[in-house]
C-alpha cells in the first residue's frame, strides 16, 4: 500500500479519531512500519503501547528532527496548516498553498499538495480526516508565527492574537472607524472584526479608500516581515492603517500586519513561492562512459599510488602525535611537499588512509603515526580490491577533511587526524550527491549549483525551519556536497565530473539504465537538455544493508580490475643514468628500485635517477655490485647502458674502504695516503680527527655524524660492528598495534531493520491489546495506562480461580530492569510463588514471579 493510498484510508475511516493516539491505533502495521523506519528515534527503546508511541512523536526534539527532515514542499504544507485553524479541512489547505483560484491556478501545486499531506500523515506530524486535519501541537508550536519566531510564511499573528493585550475601548474605537457597531464586551468585538477581515468583498471595499501611501506600507509588510516600527507620533499614512486596525500594535513601537488582512493581500496564497518540484539537476557536459570510465580508472590507480607513497613514507615512524591529538600544520606541510599536492588534498588523503584503517598512533610514550598490520594485509589485496576498501571507507566516513585548518566552537585549530573533524550528516551528502549523479545520463556531468540547489530542496536550510536561523548548517552542507565532488573527483568514483559504472556500482546503482532525456550534445564543453524528475520521484532511496554494501563492493571491483593497469616487471634503462617505468611496477621491482634509484617525475611514466648517493644506499642495504648488475640485466628491456655499470662499479669500489666504528668513533682504512687526505682536507676540521695509528683515525663525535660528515666529503665510508663486521642498514618498517578503523558518529539512531520491526510492531500492539482491553471494575477506578492494584492475597486468589475457570485475567506486570507494562494472560498454573500462563500479548507461554505482578482485573464478559 502506497502513502497516498495509506493516506487516503485514513482520510476517509468511518470514524474521526480524537486523538494522536487513536490515529496510530487505526493504522495496518505497513503503515507503522512506515513510520518507525521514517522516525527511528521513536523506536529506541520499544514503546510498551500505541499511546506511549503517540506521546514519544509529539514530543519536541522528536518533531524538530522529523521537520528537518522533510522536503521543501512538505515543509511549506506544514507552514500552511501551522497557520490555518485546527482543525483545518483539506479545501483549506489546498486554499493556503494555491491561493484564491484554487486548483484551476495553479494545477502543479495542487497535484502535490496530496503526497505532501500524505507523507506529513505518515510521519505523524498530521492526523485527522480530510474534513479535520490535525498539525500536531508541537510542530504548531514550532511553525506558527510569533514575535520571537516569525513563521516561515512570513505571516503574523491573527487579530485575536494581536489584540489579546489591547485596551477593550481601544478595540471598540477600531468598530466604530471601520464601520462596525460597538459591542458590550471585547471578545465579540474582536470577533467582528476578525469578521471583516475574513470577508474578501468587505475588507477589499474598505482597502478601496485608503491613500496610496497606506497601501504601500502594507505593500513591504504582506510577504514579511510582518512588523515595523512607528514613531508615538505616527505619519498619516500609519495613522489611517491604526485606526482601523489594519496595523495593530503588539509592543512600544511596534506594530504588526494581521495575518487575515495578509491572507487578503496575498490572494489567500500562504507561501510566495511555492516550490512542489525539485529543481532539475542540470547536466554540465557529456562524455563518453568509456572515457569517463578510463578517467576514473587512471584517478583510481593514482589514488592506490598516493596512499602507498604516504604510508611508504611513514613506514619507519610517521610525525609525531599533538597532545591535543592530530598532526601538526608543520607535518602537514611536510606530508604535502612528499606527495606533491597542496595542504588540504595532502590531508584528505591522510584522513582516508585513517579512515580506512591503514594508519594509526602507535600508542607508545612517545607517540607517532604510522600504519597499521591492516596495511600489510592491504597490500596484499589485488589493486581494485584496495581501491574498493579505500571508497567504501570514504563513504561511510563522518570525518572531514575539508574542515582541516578551519576552527572549532572554543577558536581552536582544526588539525589532520584531531578530534572535532567528525560530521555526522556527511555520510548522507556524499550518498545523495552520488545518487544525484546516478540519475543523470551516463557520462553527463553536473553544475555543481544545481547539485547544491537540489540539497537544498531535499534538506532545506534551518534558516527556513521553525523560525530559526542558522547560516553555518546550511553553509556546512553546502561544503559537503562541494568536497564530495572534488574528493570523488580524486578517488576516481568520478571521471571528469560524471560517475563512472564502478562508481554506480559502489552506491547500488544499476548501470545501463535509459536516461530519461536523451543527450545531444557530443563535446566535453557541450550542454545537455534539462533533465527534470517529478516531486515524488526525489525521495532519497533506503541505505543499502550491509550484505548490500558488500555485493556493490565486489560489482565495483570487478567493473574497475579490467581498467586498471597491469604491472609491469621491467624498466627501460637509458645512458643518461635513468630508468623508464612505462607503468605500474611489480610490488618486489618497485622496492627495489625505489633504494637503488631516485624518483625525479612521476606521472603516466616514472622516471628513476640512479646517483652515487642511491647506489651507496644499496649498498648499505646489503647489495653487492653483482646484485646490482644482475637485477638490472634480469629486469631492463633495454641493454644496462655503460656509464650506468661504471657508476655502480665505482661506487663499490669506495664502499667500505673506510671502516667507521665505535672509539667515540673511529675511522680505519688500509690505505694511509687516503686517512692523509681526510686529515688535509678542511672539511674535516669539525670531525675533530686524529691518527692513532698508520690506519686508523679516532674522531671527536659519535660514529652516525662522522658518517654523514665523510659522505659530505664525497667519500663512501661504510659503518662497522664492534666484531669488525660491516653493518648493513635495512629500512626497519614501524607499525602500530592492531587498531580499529574509526567508527563513524551516527545522525541519530540507525534505521531499524525488518527483525527489529516485526518484533517492535509485535510488542506494540501487544502492548496496546494490554492496555485498552475492557476489564471489570476492580473496586479502585484506573484510567488510562494505569496499571492495575491487588493485594498480593487477592491477586493470588483471582489466578487460582482463573487455573479452574479458563478466564483470560489483565495484569500489571514490573520485570528486572524496573519497566512496567500491562498483559493479558490466560494461567495454567500457580504454584511455588510463580504462575505459567499463555500471554496473549506475547502470542507464547511463559512463567511470571507473582511478587512481580502489581495487580489483576478480570476482563468484561464481551472480552473472554
Amino acid at each position: 500500500m502506497t502513502t497516498e493510498e495509506r493516506s487516503r484510508k485514513e482520510a476517509t475511516g468511518t470514524g474521526a479519531p480524537r486523538s494522536l493516539a487513536e490515529s496510530l491505533r487505526a493504522r495496518d502495521d505497513a503503515s507503522l512500519a512506515a513510520l518507525l523506519r521514517a522516525r527511528p528515534d521513536l523506536i529506541t527503546p520499544v514503546p510498551t503501547d500505541l499511546t506511549q508511541l503517540a506521546t514519544r512523536a509529539a514530543t519536541r526534539a522528536s518533531v524538530i528532527r522529523a521537520l528537518e527532515r522533510l522536503d521543501r514542499f512538505a515543509q511549506q504544507t506544514a507552514e500552511a496548516l501551522a497557520v490555518a485553524a485546527d482543525p483545518a479541512s483539506y479545501g483549506q489547505l489546498l486554499q493556503l498553498m494555491t491561493g484564491d483560484g484554487g486548483a484551476e491556478a495553479d494545477p502543479v501545486v495542487a497535484e502535490a499538495v496530496p503526497h505532501a499531506l500524505a507523507t506529513l500523515r505518515e510521519q505523524a506530524l498530521v492526523w485527522g480526516t480530510d474534513d479535520r486535519l490535525h498539525l500536531v501541537r508541537t510542530a504548531r508550536e514550532l511553525l506558527a508565527p510569533s514575535p520571537q519566531h516569525p513563521s516561515p510564511t512570513g505571516l503574523g499573528p491573527t487579530v485575536a492574537e494581536a489584540t489579546a493585550g489591547m485596551s477593550p475601548g481601544r478595540i471598540q474605537e477600531i468598530l466604530t472607524t471601520t464601520g462596525l457597531p460597538t459591542t458590550h464586551d471585547a471578545v465579540s468585538a474582536v470577533a467582528s472584526l476578525t469578521g471583516l477581515f475574513s470577508d474578501r468583498t468587505r475588507l477589499a471595499a474598505l482597502l478601496a479608500t485608503a491613500p496610496a501611501e497606506s497601501l504601500e506600507v502594507l505593500g513591504r509588510l504582506v510577504w514579511g516581515p510582518p512588523y515595523g516600527q512607528v514613531t508615538p507620533d505616527p505619519a498619516p499614512r500609519l495613522r489611517w492603517l491604526l485606526d482601523r486596525g489594519l496595523l495593530l500594535p503588539t509592543a512600544p513601537g511596534t506594530v504588526v500586519l494581521p495575518r487575515e488582512v495578509a491572507l487578503h493581500l496575498r490572494s489567500g496564497r500562504a507561501h510566495r513561492h511555492p516550490e512542489p518540484l525539485p529543481p532539475a539537476v542540470e547536466p554540465a557536459a557529456t562524455h563518453r562512459p568509456q572515457v569517463v570510465d578510463a578517467t576514473a580508472a587512471g584517478q583510481a590507480y593514482t589514488a592506490l599510488a598516493t596512499v602507498e607513497e604516504l604510508l611508504k613514507d611513514w613506514d619507519e615512524g610517521g610525525p609525531a602525535v599533538l597532545r591535543a591529538g592530530g598532526l601538526s600544520v608543520r607535518d602537514l606541510k611536510r606530508t604535502a611537499v612528499a606527495l606533491d599536492v597542496p595542504e588540504p588534498v595532502a590531508a584528505f588523503w591522510v584522513e582516508l588512509a585513517y579512515a580506512a584503517g591503514l594508519l594509526a598512533s602507535d600508542g607508545e610514550a612517545d607517540e607517532r603515526y604510522a600504519a597499521t598490520p591492516a596495511y600489510d594485509e592491504w597490500l596484499e589485496r589485488p589493486a581494485a580490491e584496495r581501491w574498493t576498501l579505500l571508497a567504501t571507507a570514504w563513504l561511510a566516513a563522518t570525518r572531514t577533511p575539508g574542515l582541516v585548518g578551519g576552527r572549532d566552537a572554543k577558536d581552536r585549530t582544526l588539525s589532520a587526524l584531531g578530534p572535532g573533524l567528525d560530521r555526522s550528516s556527511a555520510p548522507e551528502v556524499r550518498h545523495r550527491v552520488l545518487a544525484l549523479l546516478a540519475g543523470l545520463p551516463e557520462g553527463a556531468s553536473a553544475t555543481p549549483e544545481s547539485i547544491l540547489a537540489r540539497l537544498r530542496w531535499e534538506r532545506p536550510p534551518r534558516g527556513t525551519r521553525a523560525g530559526g536561523s542558522e547560516p553555518g548548517a546550511e553553509d556546512l552542507r553546502a561544503r559537503l556536497a562541494q568536497w564530495t565532488l572534488s574528493e570523488a573527483e580524486l578517488l576516481g568514483v568520478t571521471g571528469r565530473g560524471a560517475l563512472s559504472a564502478h562508481g554506480r556500482a559502489l552506491i547500488g546503482e544499476p548501470s545501463g539504465h535509459a536516461p530519461s532525456v536523451e543527450p545531444t550534445a557530443t563535446g566535453p564543453g557541450d550542454k545537455l537538455p534539462v533533465h527534470r524528475h517529478h516531486h515524488r520521484t526525489s525521495v532519497p532511496r533506503a541505505p543499502l544493508t550491509p550484505a548490500e554494501q558488500a555485493a556493490a563492493a565486489a560489482r565495483a571491483a570487478r567493473l574497475l580490475a579490467p581498467l586498471l593497469p597491469e604491472p609491469l616487471d621491467h624498466v627501460l634503462l637509458q645512458a643518461d643514468l635513468t630508468a623508464v617505468a612505462p607503468g605500474p611496477l611489480q610490488r618486489p621491482l618497485a622496492d627495489v628500485l625505489g633504494v637503488l634509484a631516485e624518483v625525479e617525475s612521476k606521472g603516466g611514466a616514472t622516471v628513476y635517477r640512479f646517483t652515487p648517493a642511491s647506489v651507496r644506499r644499496a649498498l648499505d642495504a646489503g647489495r653487492t655490485a653483482s646484485d646490482l648488475h644482475a637485477f638490472l640485466a634480469a629486469h631492463s628491456r633495454t641493454p644496462v647502458p655503460q656509464p650506468l655499470t661504471y657508476l655502480i662499479d665505482d661506487v663499490a669500489r669506495k664502499h667500505g674502504h673506510l671502516r667507521v666504528g665505535a672509539a667515540s668513533a673511529y675511522v680505519r682504512c688500509d690505505d694511509d695516503a687516503l686517512l692523509n687526505e681526510i686529515l688535509a682536507d678542511r672539511r674535516s676540521a669539525a670531525l675533530r680527527l686524529r691518527r692513532l695509528a698508520p690506519t686508523v683515525l679516532a674522531a671527536q663525535t659519535d660514529p652516525a655524524t662522522l658518517l654523514e660528515g665523510l659522505r659530505a666529503m664525497g667519500l663512501a665510508p661504510a659503518a662497522e660492528s664492534a666484531e669488525g663486521d660491516v653493518l648493513i642498514s635495512r629500512a626497519h618498517a614501524h607499525r602500530t598495534p592492531p587498531r580499529t578503523p574509526p567508527e563513524p558518529v551516527p545522525d541519530g539512531p540507525p534505521p531499524p531493520d525488518a527483525t527489529l520491526l516485526t518484533a517492535a510492531l509485535r510488542a506494540i500492539r501487544a502492548g496496546d491489546l494490554a492496555s485498552t482491553a475492557p476489564r471489570k471494575s476492580t473496586g479502585a477506578p484506573a484510567t488510562g495506562g494505569d496499571l492495575p492494584r491487588t493485594t498480593s492475597a487477592e491477586t493470588l486468589a483471582t489466578m487460582q480461580a482463573a487455573v479452574l475457570t479458563g478466564e483470560s485475567l489483565w495484569i500489571g506486570y514490573v520485570n528486572a530492569e524496573g519497566a512496567a507494562s500491562q498483559r493479558v494472560i490466560a494461567p495454567i498454573r500457580v504454584e511455588g510463588g510463580f504462575v505459567t500462563a499463555y500471554d496473549h500479548t506475547a502470542d507464547e507461554v511463559r512463567t511470571y514471579p507473582l511478587h512481580r505482578v502489581t495487580g489483576v482485573a478480570e476482563l468484561a464478559d464481551d472480552q473472554e
